[in-house]
């Protein structure tokens, strides 16, 4: 297919139909947090964007980024890298290999302009000989890659930070991407893994807007990233009534009351987890039964898993609404009910949970 169809021409080839274009496009404007009327301004970019060429840098990982995209479902990864994206470059996922996929690599760098998506850490100890591909190191080619490119996304805690590579003792010297490059637009799109959906409206709004979305002081998109997981989990509601899991398999275990006491880090943690969720939007951690990890966060793998956050330490339980969930009551319902209580709660509140997130920061 050519390089030089647009989007638009390229669903068409492919037998996609307008209303299943514009279902895409509003999945994307809700994703972005936009207003439902900016859903037609995404469609007619996206008809008339070409497709932005993308390298894809895969370093210091465990490949559980490139193993999200391959279960994207909105669009599915077929369709993102077909319809989307022109991606040029994946060592995972392409085609070619060898001496052919490094041509790849070369030809799309000559020519300049693409986005470069960065998977994993890059080890920068013993001039970068931890990580090596096609006889260079990681940091030789990110470089080489950095220095063409339009903008750059990190995906995963590794690319953003260096993650579970560079904990103590770091002995390769992991870093992420925001400590090597500079001068060189880049967001990142954390977690452990990434979100895909995270990925496919970030590039979205790229295209329709021309530019990379709002960030927080980390380069987080504030779409995905701006508001605490607590604020939007539908076992809130628990949380406010002081309903808490105790032990796993409990009977509050079993309820769905909330995991505050087992470690969760909701009210510390940033991401949409609880909006756009996972597994095609069926579920998360912690509907599931497991707390949040806060694996957006720098550092989430040296915070202990099961040890609970010292929220009550600043705001006594004292202070929480009185919330008296019915009996039988859905976790979601719970979770709505909460939320909107939670926001009453006054200032006391909202300052004790940011005290909490100043570890994040």
């Amino acid at each position: 297919m050519s390089p030089t169809m647009s989007i638009a021409e390229e669903l068409a080839v492919r037998g996609i139909t307008r209303r299943e274009f514009l279902k895409f496009c509003t999945i994307m404007a809700g994703v972005l947090a936009l207003p439902v009327e900016q859903t037609a301004k995404i469609a007619r970019a996206l008809e008339t964007a070409r497709r932005p060429a993308v390298v894809w840098l895969e370093f210091q990982d465990c490949a559980g980024c490139t193993e999200s995209l391959l279960r994207a479902n909105r669009p599915s990864v077929a369709e993102l890298v077909l319809d989307i994206l022109s991606l040029n470059y994946h060592e995972t996922i392409m085609a070619p290999s060898g001496y052919a996929a490094e041509k790849s690599l070369q030809d799309t760098v000559k020519e300049g302009g693409y986005l470069t998506i960065v998977e994993g850490s890059i080890p920068v100890n013993d001039d970068g000989v931890y990580c090596c591909i096609g006889g260079r190191s990681a940091l030789e080619i990110l470089k080489e890659v950095a220095a063409n490119t339009a903008a750059i996304i990190t995906v995963g805690a590794c690319a953003f930070y260096g993650g579970w590579p560079a904990t103590p003792p770091n002995p390769t010297g992991a870093k992420g991407v925001k400590d090597i490059i500079t001068g060189v637009p880049i967001v990142n799109l954390p977690g452990c893994p990434l979100n895909v959906d995270n990925l496919t409206a970030t590039v979205v709004h790229y295209l329709t807007f021309k530019k990379l979305p709002a960030v927080d002081d980390l380069g987080r998109p504030l779409f995905a990233y701006g508001r605490r997981i607590h604020d939007n989990c539908e076992r809130r509601g628990h949380f406010d009534a002081g309903e808490f899991v105790e032990a796993w398999g409990d009977e509050g275990h079993r309820k769905g009351w909330c995991l505050y006491k087992m470690g969760c880090k909701g009210p510390v943690a940033f991401q949409n987890c609880p909006a756009i969720r996972w597994n095609e939007g069926t579920s998360w951690p912690v509907a599931a039964g497991h707390g949040c990890i806060a694996c957006a966060a720098p550092n989430f793998w040296e915070m202990p898993a099961y040890e609970p956050v010292p929220i009550h330490a600043l705001t006594p339980p004292t202070t929480y609404p009185e919330v008296e969930p019915v009996k039988e009551m859905s976790p979601i319902t719970a979770g709505v009910i909460g939320a909107a209580v939670g926001v009453a709660a006054g200032v006391a509140g909202a300052v004790a949970v940011s005290q909490l997130a100043k570890k994040e920061e």
